[in-house]
């Protein structure tokens, strides 16, 4: 077994599911349990200038520049500690499939939960590879600990090949970036680089230079309980008002309908009763202009309940995010470039495409930080029925490396 697969089923079986509900950075405690592990690590393998924040959950370390690449720009890599609330972490158990056969896999013969071919055709491309899965209970984790296991495996294959020319290298890794808190307090002066990855994509080949501009939005809406028995004329029922304003939003502009540039409204959680509900949404387009529209959109929709059912019933407000990095990136054209080449010269075709989502990279490209996004080689994020491919990761593994010695004597 590689040393990026070891690394990474070492790094799934530890919970570090972050949460939207706590307030604070990171959002959840047991970040921290990889976050010391991983200081131990480098320490292990001869990092240097390793910095743990170890109240709000980062790490730090550098690769020294080999002998005569000491001038060259610092390049960083960057990837999350903590995976998405929306499917539990809490032990994990990853196995792997050998030589996929292109079948149904059972992950879980006594809970009858079956990763189908049907419902995830795109699978089909790995057959006669490894993929690493769950039981089915829980995620996997490769959003984002494949990443951080193909850099840690870099990091330490460079640190003991000084033969491999490479600028100085700087290592960093985020707690909270689930919730779109990953880069809050991430300290860009203090890591240094003059530009970096995040190593925070899918399927091998995957390149991205451009995200979603990003808000979220929220409705507290405020009813007006009275007996059902005579409610006539006089109950407003918040839970009803709710449901009234998602109808008022594009049917189509709807996550499940939509696609590639496509934005969208995303009803994300809902809870209440007849007296107030709480609605909260996510707002996200790749155009900036559609992406203002959409937002404008949304608190015209609580406007026209409010006249229709009295002043105060919709309270409404929008929070951006974050922006598309694309604009910010557009100067480095160099970084999605010599992504490119570096994946074709291991026998991968480079996919670009933007990402329908977010990473760290979309708001450290706007504090100063170039920052595009690297594919890790999982897939089905989010789900109990994520996967990653062994060979995937490994090739990413050496793609990282590459990179390295691509910039060897880039100038700034």
């Amino acid at each position: 077994m590689s040393k990026t697969i070891e690394n990474f089923l070492r790094y799934a079986k530890i919970d570090t599911q972050s949460s939207e509900t706590t307030g604070t950075t990171p959002s959840t405690r047991k970040q921290h349990v990889l976050a010391k592990l991983l200081v131990e690590e480098l320490k292990a393998v001869g990092a240097s200038e390793i910095t743990y924040d170890e109240e709000h959950c980062y790490v730090y370390a550098s690769i020294p520049a080999t002998s005569g690449c000491e001038d060259a720009a610092v390049l960083g890599f960057i990837a999350h500690m903590d995976t998405s609330p929306a499917v539990t972490d809490t032990n994990v158990k990853p196995r792997i499939v050998e030589n996929y056969d292109g079948k149904d896999i059972v992950l879980n013969e006594t809970e009858n939960i079956v990763f189908r071919v049907e419902d995830f055709p795109e699978v089909l491309k790995l057959k006669g590879k490894d993929l690493i899965v769950t039981d089915g209970t829980t995620l996997l984790g490769a959003d984002d600990k494949a990443g951080i296991a193909e850099i840690m495996t870099m990091a330490e294959y460079l640190l003991k090949h000084p033969e491999v020319r490479h600028g100085k290298i700087r290592i960093g890794f985020t707690p909270d970036e689930e919730i779109g808190a990953g880069a809050d307090y991430f300290d860009v002066s203090l890591f240094g680089a003059d530009f970096a990855y995040t190593v925070d994509g899918g399927e091998l080949g995957e390149l991205e230079d451009e995200t979603f501009n990003a808000a979220s939005g929220k409705l507290i809406i405020h009813g007006r309980s009275v007996h059902p028995g005579s409610a006539k004329g006089k109950m407003i029922n918040s839970i009803l008002v709710a449901q009234e304003f998602q109808t008022l939003l594009p049917v189509f502009q709807n996550p499940m309908y939509t696609e590639g540039y496509e934005g969208f409204f995303h009803l994300d959680g809902i809870s209440g009763n007849v007296e107030e509900t709480v609605a909260e949404y996510i707002i996200r387009d790749h155009d900036r202009n559609l992406f203002e529209q959409k937002k404008k959109m949304f608190l015209q929709c609580a406007d026209f309940l409010n006249l229709k059912y009295g002043e105060g019933t919709v309270i409404a407000e929008v929070k951006d995010s974050y922006y598309n990095m694309k604009e910010v990136l557009k100067p480095h054209a160099h970084l999605m470039e010599n992504a490119s080449l570096a994946l074709r010269e291991l026998g991968a075709e480079p996919v670009i495409s933007p990402v329908r989502g977010g990473t760290d990279g979309a708001r450290l490209s706007y504090m100063g930080l170039p920052c595009p996004n690297l594919c890790t080689g999982g897939a089905n994020y989010h789900s109990r029925f994520e996967y990653a491919c062994v060979q995937s990761m490994e090739t990413v593994t050496e793609l990282l490396i590459k990179l390295s010695g691509m910039y060897a004597d880039f100038r700034k």
